[in-house]
């Protein structure tokens, strides 16, 4: 670990802003020397042979079974009985139709552990586990029971990319990642679909936002390859996404196909520059981008993942990426809308995919695995695929799983896990990277840190979706300033008539805490604030000793130009919830520098110090 870390405080730091203009942009990126850090030595039998074991699998396999290795179907970590209907399709993919890949999500670490034991076992070649902790594991946090509010137990919680990087501590990437991936493997999860190594160039990306490390190409590019090295420290191989570069979109593809007009001398100066880095520092997988690429040949309609010529000949032939390619979801609008399951499996493996994620149409309909399955096999008895393509992409899916030791070692122990994942030592890095993210923007009345002698008052808002959002927050107030209030609770469908009644009730305290829970909401392509309710937070934040705290995406500024002071968190956790009351009430300083700006509000690098 220590001669890692004196390789990272060795990199030079780039502080310079950086502007959304492209010519901006490029004059700073430039080549990132990297050393590649390989995943560690699975523990294998004596004299393993990898190699035979990959040859005599491959050779064991039926075309079906083969194809069945490509194709990586979703799941739900929750419990579920073994007789249930939805659980025993799951498995009917498994045993029957060879399926190579899980996508997990949403659910604790012992039952995501105990679910994907009892799948391996029935898996004729060992599956390959991946989830999105990119790099917030909240999809393998606590969950909630709405009725009692009762949180579970979860894996350790990390703020977000963003927030990582503005700490301005490139070890916090490594040592967070390296936490993260070891959570992710005693859980039974091989592959982390992280970093997310899109360039946020554009504060009206409803998709990328937090989860990208900002926008300068030369730094982004440095924290990607920290972030794929310490997930290999960590025993989990590492995605780079999304292919060719998604941070300069304004369309969610999630439910729509973005249209990014960049050309190919802006993508090899900006977009592609993150990418180069993660591939040299060693990332197993990348993942392609549903977007559209006119300037470089192509149309507005096609996305990257369905072409050759980006996903052959630009990833693999002009950057050699020699590892595991995966589509997005297959499920999301930015290939749905164009097409159909069939034809977009066959179009991805043409392209150039050697992993099918979430094969499904637009209106889903049953047995989505077993048609995707079904498509290529067809594809190849036309000579659409050849069988040597479907090969070469199966020998490189279980070279990976060989890599990761999977293929002496499918299992995992749920009495280790529970040692291993959530531990203190993990939640103190957490909250520790947490605090020295806070960044105040403005504080132009002078309000922080907030003296012990004032009244605080909190008004929160949030969507009806975010139930833990605040909770965290009003725990930490209340231990620190026993005297402060939580107002009250605003949400989009909050009443001019009570949030002005609010009004009326705050003007007894010294301060207001504005606390904003504002994020993307996946699949929505939203992040904004109600008019309304914005205007109303805009004038309330107006008024001398009030502080707005934006819980999520730093741009929602642009909605309160009137606030007097803003602290951005990049970040809705506990963490960040936790370590915000401690910069508000100068239990801690504020450190954090934001890694992305917001023309005529804050610039990269921007950041006012306050012990």
């Amino acid at each position: 670990m220590m001669r890692v870390r004196c390789a990272v405080g060795a990199l030079v730091f780039a502080g310079t802003a950086c502007t959304r203009a492209p010519a901006a942009v490029e004059a700073r990126a430039a080549a990132v020397p990297l050393v590649a850090v390989p995943l560690p030595p699975p523990i294998m039998a004596p004299r393993f042979d990898t190699a035979h074991w990959v040859d005599s699998t491959l050779g064991s396999l039926s075309l079906r079974e083969r194809i069945g290795q490509m194709v990586m179907f979703w799941t739900l970590g929750d419990y579920t009985a073994a007789d249930d209907s939805v659980f025993d399709e799951t498995v009917g993919w498994v045993e029957r139709d060879g399926v190579g890949g899980i996508t997990m999500s949403l659910g604790t670490p012992i039952e995501v552990a105990a679910k994907l034991n009892f799948l391996q076992q029935r898996a004729k070649v060992p599956l390959l586990v991946a989830a999105d902790l990119e790099p917030n594991l909240m999809r393998l946090e606590s969950a909630i029971f709405p009725h009692y509010l009762l949180e579970t137990g979860g894996a350790t919680a990390f703020p977000s990319a963003m927030a990582i990087a503005a700490t301005g501590r490139d070890e916090d990437v490594f040592d967070a990642a390296r936490v993260i991936a070891e959570e992710a493997r005693a859980s039974g999860i091989h592959v982390n679909f992280a970093p997310v190594v899109d360039v946020n160039i554009n504060p009206s990306n409803p998709v990328i936002g937090t989860r990208s490390f900002g926008e300068d190409p030369q730094r982004v590019a440095r924290l990607s390859a920290l972030f794929v090295r310490g997930t290999h420290a960590g025993g989990a191989a590492a995605t780079a996404k999304h292919f060719p570069g998604h941070g300069d979109t304004d369309v969610d593809s999630h439910v729509g196909l973005p249209v990014v007009t960049a050309t190919m001398s802006r993508l090899q100066s900006v977009e592609l520059v993150p990418f180069k880095a993660a591939i040299a520092a060693g990332a197993e997988l990348v993942m392609s981008a549903h977007i559209a690429l006119p300037a470089l040949g192509g149309d507005s309609a096609t996305p990257a993942t369905l072409r050759r010529d980006v996903m052959t000949s630009l990833l693999r032939d002009s950057l050699h990426f020699r590892g595991v390619t995966i589509t997005d979801a297959l499920s999301m609008q930015g290939v749905g809308k164009g097409y159909g399951i069939e034809e977009a499996v066959v179009r991805a493996i043409q392209a150039g995919t050697d992993i099918l994620l979430r094969p499904a149409d637009r209106e889903p309909r049953a047995n989505e695995v077993v048609r995707a399955i079904d498509a290529v096999a067809a594809a190849v008895g036309r000579n659409e695929i050849t069988t040597a393509r479907i090969d070469s992409s199966v020998a490189r899916i279980l070279r990976l799983k060989a890599r990761l030791g999977l293929a002496t070692q499918r299992y995992v122990s749920l009495d280790s896990l529970r040692v291993r994942v959530g531990s203190k030592a993990h939640r103190d890095l957490a909250q520790s990277i947490a605090q020295r993210a806070i960044t105040l923007v403005r504080d132009s009345g002078g309000v922080l840190p907030i003296a012990a002698s004032r009244k605080i008052a909190v008004v929160t808002y949030m969507p009806e979706t975010e139930l833990k959002a605040g909770r965290a927050f009003a725990r930490e107030l209340r231990a620190l300033r026993p005297d402060a209030r939580v107002v009250a609770k605003i949400t989009p469908a909050s009443a001019t008539s009570q949030l002005d009644s609010i009004g009326r009730v705050l003007r007894g305290a010294d301060v207001v805490v504005l606390a904003a829970y504002v994020r993307r909401v996946e699949g929505e392509g939203r992040t904004t604030v109600p008019p309304h309710v914005a205007a109303w937070i805009d004038s309330v934040a107006s008024a001398r000793g009030t502080v707005v705290v934006a819980f999520g995406n730093p741009y929602v500024i642009r909605q309160l130009p009137r606030a007097r002071a803003y602290v951005n968190t990049y970040s809705v956790s506990d963490p960040s919830e936790i370590a915000a009351v401690r910069a508000l009430t100068g239990a801690q300083p504020f450190t954090g520098k934001s890694p992305v700006s917001l023309p005529g509000f804050f610039r990269a690098g921007e950041g006012l110090a306050r012990e």
